[in-house]
């Protein structure tokens, strides 16, 4: 197989887990450049996995070699590197979410169909054996019509241990725009897409206080709701009901249940690539897990890029594609825009259920 060469802009704390499988595992990819706004966190990767070139976001950009960029930036700065990437000539795989605003992530999507490239976003976790083995229980009809979801991530923020958090309260970031991205994608990869929301949401504490390193007794203002909770209404008549906060200490809320007409599926925590995958059907007293159909049970970030690299060779559409990313972002916008507006949103855009993965997709 041809390898597809990559470069990587972004060089920040989820870089590394992209590096080592980008560079180890997925053997249709070439790593040949990295680059970062401080250049010494680029050349720290470049010699950490061997990568030929750390340079600066334009020489990687002017490299006629390099067919995908992978945009590992803050949120903030997604939009501007992505168009910047078309501009160049290059197929764009970005970090959840696609973007900050609608409009940037609208905009992203017309240059790639106008200049003939693809954009893939994060999060590919649904693609991963845990979301797959699910996807492949539904569309078997072990829990038949699909009826209901809920889906829930709490925590207390990231302050407390990530080395540069503030950008999680900034515009961008918040609980339903970091967190939200894996339950949404894996909500559409299973039922599929959403046609209607409404919500609740607040901003708790006003200010959030830094104990991790380097920033340790920094002060952060909060400038986005730090719990949001919200229901869903899927095209298909489903239901969903949706919490994410940044408020919350402890609690013992299951990450995602699928409810159908006969029987319940606990889906795994859609932020990992693993199980366990538990059904109990109608007619039984208890819950079975069910082995993994599907590889990929370890932390496989980038296998998105992979099947990407795979689609940019092939002329066939990619999973973790730019139309079920912006699909998401119009979703969480809508949350947010319900619970300022006090009514349902109706969500304007629309995209397909990404095809299953086959069962032999193999490591490499």
């Amino acid at each position: 197989m041809e390898k597809i060469k990559v470069g990587i802009i972004g060089c920040g704390n989820i870089s590394g887990i992209y590096l080592k499988n980008c560079t180890q595992v997925f053997d249709n990819l070439e790593v040949v450049a990295v680059a970062d706004i401080i250049p010494e966190r680029a050349r720290a990767r470049a010699e950490e996995f061997n990568i030929p070139k750390a340079c600066s976001v334009e020489e990687l950009l002017s490299d006629p070699e390099i067919k995908i960029v992978i945009n590992l930036t803050v949120p903030g700065a997604h939009a501007e590197v992505c168009m910047a990437a078309l501009k160049a000539g290059k197929s764009v795989y970005v970090e959840k979410p696609l973007a900050v605003k609608r409009e940037d992530g609208a905009e992203i999507l017309r240059l790639a169909e106008e200049k003939g490239l693809l954009v893939g976003c994060a999060p590919d976790t649904f693609m991963g054996g845990g979301l797959q083995t699910c996807r492949k229980l539904i569309d078997d009809g072990w829990i038949g019509e699909t009826v209901a979801a809920t889906a829930f991530m709490a925590c207390h923020g990231h302050e407390s241990w990530h080395p540069d958090p503030e950008f999680y309260y900034k515009p961008g970031g918040g609980p339903m725009f970091d967190m939200g991205p894996y339950y949404l994608t894996a909500l559409i990869s299973l039922i599929g897409p959403i046609r209607r929301v409404t919500s609740s949401a607040r901003i708790t504490f006003p200010e959030r206080l830094i104990t991790s390193q380097p920033k340790r007794g920094t002060r952060v203002k909060v400038e986005v709701p730090t719990h949001v909770a919200g229901v869903l209404d899927f095209e298909n008549g489903a239901i969903g009901t949706i919490i994410t906060s940044f408020d919350v200490w402890a609690h013992h809320l299951h990450n995602i249940e699928i409810y159908g007409s006969e029987g319940t599926l606990k889906v795994p925590d859609p932020n990992t690539f693993k199980g366990p995958v538990m059904v109990r059907r109608k007619d039984s007293g208890e819950w079975k897990e069910i082995p993994l159909t599907h590889g990929f049970a370890e932390n496989s970030r980038g296998i998105g890029v992979a099947d990407m690299a795979i689609a940019l060779a092939e002329g066939r559409k990619h999973r973790a594609n730019g139309k079920m990313a912006y699909h998401v972002l119009d979703v969480m916008w809508g949350f947010h825009d319900a619970s300022k507006e006090g009514k349902h949103i109706d969500i304007r855009s629309t995209c397909e259920r990404p095809e299953p993965l086959p069962m032999d997709f193999l490591r490499g």
